[in-house]
């Protein structure tokens, strides 16, 4: 259903961005502070190996169209890595300058460059030919678009199913748009049009389609990149309420109604809602953040250890801390009370032992709460590798790969990566392991031609075939 035109549904908050951005001048000038280190330990710290000292050099120039050139060698998605990486933690982290506080802001002129090549369209994309093979990609998130732009700048026909009815999976769906504009993507995933690939939306793969109806179609190879669609949940008394929410549905909700796509009274929650979030890590601080966009009138994230040890970014906690999230550290949820439907969450205060590890307190609080959002946690779904024999899992659900060829499963031809593969990673890091899958199915199609063009072998004896 979509959303009425007279909603009071304030999509500016939702999509609001606290950074906009380096100008021109700026770019230039903080590209300048590159040192040019003979041995640039930046690049060390970028998962899937970005040429950094080369565009940043680059961008002090003023050739931003070299400086495109140069990172789409490594990335199909550089104004999403330049929005949503962990650089404090990568290429930053690894910056000599920044012991001394004063670090290349990296991550923000990746974003420049690729914001600056899109408005200025500095590089006209022309598809490669397409005659090496063909692949079927599963899923359109990070891992699935960055294989799809890897094997296509490498010469093959690749085909991107998603189940939804755009693509860009946790993207579009699962970042919040104030820490990545959704028009970002779709300006990524056009460009990866450009390229050739094809994208088919509304085909939920293992149930509108199998892996072997695919391959019955002429595929070469198929890559499964679904991530972890099934969120993990508390065993805990009251778990089942009414008001208890996973985040990754909460995310998807808001997401689709903040692009019209969803009446407004389907998102889970309204103004003036009190709201608990279960977890820290950063879908955790995304969902507080947006709860309290949404106009709840406090919202509070419940962590079991301490701040040092939550999973989250740093960045992400201060900013959430600054628009008014509030922390209960050492808190481990025994309960979701309520009647008809949640009304608080009961947890234990824990403490800390000797061994510097949280032991329970006996002592029992209750938080009140209109709303709880659980964020501990995925797991892969099964849906594809049920509908597909010879696909082996792991005891939790995640497929089980191969180093050579890399990515590959248990079934010949069949490949697998991010998150669907790992435990739950960044947006890079599912990049990462892609672009090795990627090289992996490049590899297996080549020497599978092969050895189809190569003639029978003579039966001995035969003259008539001898010659």
């Amino acid at each position: 259903m979509l959303i009425d035109k007279k909603t009071d549904f304030d999509k500016d908050k939702l999509t609001f961005s606290e950074d906009q951005g380096f100008t021109i001048r700026e770019a230039i000038a903080e590209a300048k502070r590159c040192l040019n280190c003979p041995r640039p330990l930046c690049r060390t710290g970028c998962p899937i190996d970005n040429d950094i000292p080369g565009f940043v050099s680059c961008v002090a120039q003023g050739n931003f169209g070299q400086a495109s050139k140069i990172i789409a060698q490594r990335s199909s998605l550089p104004a999403v890595c330049g929005r949503v990486c962990p650089h404090e933690k990568q290429c930053e982290a690894h910056c000599v300058m920044t012991k001394q506080q004063k670090g290349i802001r990296i991550g923000k002129l990746e974003r420049f460059v690729a914001d600056f090549e899109s408005d200025m369209e500095v590089d006209r994309i022309t598809p490669t030919q397409a005659t090496k093979g063909s692949v079927a990609v599963i899923g359109s998130g990070p891992a699935g678009l960055t294989v799809a732009g890897d094997l296509a700048k490498a010469g093959f026909a690749v085909t991107v199913f998603e189940g939804q009815n755009e693509p860009g999976g946790v993207l579009l769906y699962g970042i919040p748009a104030f820490r990545l504009n959704k028009d970002v993507v779709r300006r990524e995933i056009d460009r990866l049009k450009q390229l050739g690939i094809l994208f088919e939306t509304n085909v939920l793969v293992g149930q509108d389609i199998t892996a072997d109806q695919i391959f019955d179609r002429g595929f070469d190879a198929i890559f499964i990149g679904t991530g972890t669609a099934l969120p993990r949940t508390l065993e805990v008394p009251g778990k089942d309420l009414p008001g208890v929410v996973q985040a990754t549905y909460f995310l998807s909700m808001v997401a689709l109604a903040a692009g019209g796509n969803l009446d407004q009274k389907e998102v889970p929650v309204a103004k003036g809602d009190r709201v608990v979030v279960i977890g820290a890590g950063n879908v955790a601080i995304d969902a507080a953040r947006t709860a309290l966009r949404l106009g709840a009138q406090r919202v509070t994230i419940v962590y079991r250890r301490t701040q040092t040890e939550m999973p989250a970014l740093q960045s992400e906690y201060e900013q959430a801390v600054a628009e008014g999230v509030q922390f209960e550290w050492l808190a481990s949820p025994t309960a979701f009370t309520g009647g008809e439907r949640v009304r608080g969450v009961e947890y234990e205060l824990q403490k800390i032992d000797a061994n510097g590890k949280p032991t329970p307190s006996c002592q029992l609080r209750i938080l009140p709460a209109d709303k709880v959002i659980m964020a501990v946690g995925q797991r892969p779904a099964a849906r594809i590798v049920s509908t597909t024999t010879g696909i082996d899992v792991n005891e939790n659900g995640y497929v089980i790969t191969k180093e050579r060829p890399y990515g590959m499963t248990t079934r010949r031809g069949v490949f697998a990566g991010g998150d669907v593969v790992h435990e739950p990673a960044t947006v890079v890091l599912a990049m990462k392991e892609a672009k090795k899958a990627a090289a992996g199915i490049a590899s297996y199609i080549e020497a599978k031609k092969l050895l189809d063009d190569c003639e029978p072998v003579p039966a001995s004896g035969d003259p008539a075939q001898a010659q």
